[in-house]
């Protein structure tokens, strides 16, 4: 009896059926492939739904405008147009055959052979096709795979590793995410032979594959794997603190906070401000994702008192705080449950005064005014947040006096 997904939650996403119908037909055949076959089939969620074809990119743009959907050439040198249907985007990808590769991209050619297209990609759990009946279709053993957990190359590890040594990454990241015991042997050993090719690649999709390695289940367990094998030095251009990053997950589970990849990249790497500029250039990260990095670098210290935990949280936010504890508490350091507990249930108090009140004091306008608002609002929070206004009056008239003096 084959396997059919047709009660999958994905199975009714708008669309889908519209975009299958349209494919299938006249002697041309379309089949979801990938993710959300293996999600499914794993019980996990699927995000996007991806499409196999044997229609070439213009036949695929044609018959989706005469269904009365929109066709986006996304890709169409590489075989992709994208079909939004009722208002759901799906990857549509004609049948390929790699002609070239240079360890860092792929010359392909279209085909009609759903073998080859399988044997083409990476992993053989990612080579599983549904029909548009939902039966699915395994040409390549990835439904034993799927069951035991195991993340195996299709074909010779090396050779599929030397088409594109990104897939040294994918090997590991997918393992953290869908893996259960250690990693395929035959896959790992190659990996290890072929780490120098790592180096080759660009700086911007090592980044896409490592920050989703960081925040993948089994992300420490592997992680250990991987350093131990010399293979994530090269990737941070530093050594990497396995030990705290295992400690930041641990913790992350206990304090029940998401998963995040910047701050787990800091625990793993970063302990001085220079590690996290070296990042932002190995890595590429993005402006935002570089000044969180540099100062996640600057606030793994211990807060003193209560007090200085407060003006910190009014400063730089909740967010914030609960990084600055977690990584403490990776790093060893105490009483950071403290720090989050009083992260979670903090409200911003108030500033009790504005500008208006300091003219009414006697200040204009202008630079100085600004410059004693701030002075004031030091002040308020080194008082750890006075209302009463007798002592809010005190503040105003200490800053205005000290602008006098400026």
């Amino acid at each position: 009896m084959s396997l059919s997904i047709v009660g999958a939650p994905f199975w009714r996403t708008p669309g889908l059926m519209a975009v299958l119908a349209a494919l299938n037909a006249d002697g041309e055949e379309a089949r979801v492939v990938g993710g959300a076959v293996r999600n499914t089939l794993l019980g996990l969620p699927v995000s996007d739904v991806d499409i196999a074809t044997t229609a070439v990119p213009e036949v695929v743009a044609e018959r989706a405008r005469k269904a009365g959907l929109k066709p986006v050439p996304t890709g169409v040198e590489h075989g992709t147009v994208t079909v939004v249907a009722d208002h759901h985007a799906f990857e549509v990808t004609t049948l390929r055959e790699d002609m070239e590769t240079d360890g860092r991209r792929a010359v392909v050619r279209f085909g009609r052979s759903w073998l080859h297209d399988a044997e083409r990609r990476d992993f053989t759990l990612n080579a599983l096709y549904a029909t548009a009946d939902g039966a699915v279709v395994d040409l390549v053993g990835g439904l034993s795979d799927l069951t035991a957990r195991r993340i195996r190359f299709i074909g010779d590890p090396q050779a599929r590793i030397r088409e594109d040594y990104l897939r040294i990454l994918r090997l590991f990241r997918f393992h953290a995410a869908y893996g259960a015991g250690p990693v395929d042997k035959d896959a790992f050993i190659a990996s290890v032979r072929r780490r120098a090719g790592l180096l080759t690649l660009s700086r911007e999709r090592v980044r896409t594959e490592m920050l989703k390695l960081l925040v993948a289940p089994g992300a420490a367990a592997t992680l250990a794997v991987m350093s131990d094998a010399g293979l994530v030095q090269p990737l941070i251009a530093g050594i990497a603190d396995v030990g705290a990053f295992t400690r930041l997950a641990a913790l992350e589970r206990d304090w029940q906070a998401k998963p995040d990849a910047i701050r787990r990249l800091a625990a793993l790497a970063v302990r001085v401000s220079d590690d996290a500029a070296r990042l932002r250039d190995r890595l590429r990260l993005s402006n935002a994702e570089a000044r969180r990095l540099a100062a996640l670098s600057a606030t793994v210290s211990d807060l003193p008192d209560a007090q200085a935990v407060r003006a910190f949280l009014y400063r730089n936010g909740v967010d914030a705080a609960l990084d600055l504890a977690l990584l403490a508490a990776a790093h060893g350091r105490d009483g950071m449950e403290r720090v989050a507990a009083m992260a979670a249930s903090w409200t911003t108090p108030r500033l009790p005064f504005a500008a208006a009140d300091l003219m009414a004091l006697g200040l204009i306008p202008g630079r100085a005014l600004g410059a004693a608002l701030a002075r004031a609002e030091a002040r308020w929070i080194a008082a750890d947040f006075p209302t009463d206004p007798d002592v809010v009056a005190g503040l105003l008239a200490e800053a205005v006096k000290a602008s006098s003096a400026a």
